[in-house]
């Protein structure tokens, strides 16, 4: 089992940065791929980003070269480091693991964190 606590998430006028941070806890070491994915109001869920235990990432190309995303071994936490943040990058973002072995109550989930980007 894995907990995902996400963070950092708040009010930023456009231009400006945040950070999201995602602690996770309980058996980190089976899973192969991070993620963070965001919601809009009467959206569906999408992927901001993306990175595999090899090092591999993949990103939105609406976030590309403004957000990076990365991993702290050590403290078990994933990060999501936004810069020249847009209006329409206002939405909860949610924090994501995917086990090497899929569960059938399906993959990893944490609460969300809102982010509003205001013009």
């Amino acid at each position: 089992q894995v907990q995902l606590v996400e963070s950092g998430g708040g009010l930023v006028q456009a231009g400006g940065s945040l950070r999201l941070s995602c602690k996770v806890s309980g058996n980190s070491r089976g899973i192969r791929t991070w993620g963070w994915f965001l919601q809009a109001p009467g959206n569906e869920r999408e992927l901001v980003a993306t990175v595999e235990k090899s090092g591999e990432v993949v990103y939105a190309d609406s976030v590309k070269g403004r957000f990076s995303i990365s991993r702290d071994n050590a403290l078990d936490t994933v990060y999501l480091q936004m810069n020249n943040l847009k209006p329409e990058d206002t939405a909860v973002y949610y924090c994501y693991a995917r086990p090497w072995i899929r569960r059938p109550s399906g993959d990893y989930w944490g609460q969300g964190t809102q982010v509003t980007v205001s013009s």
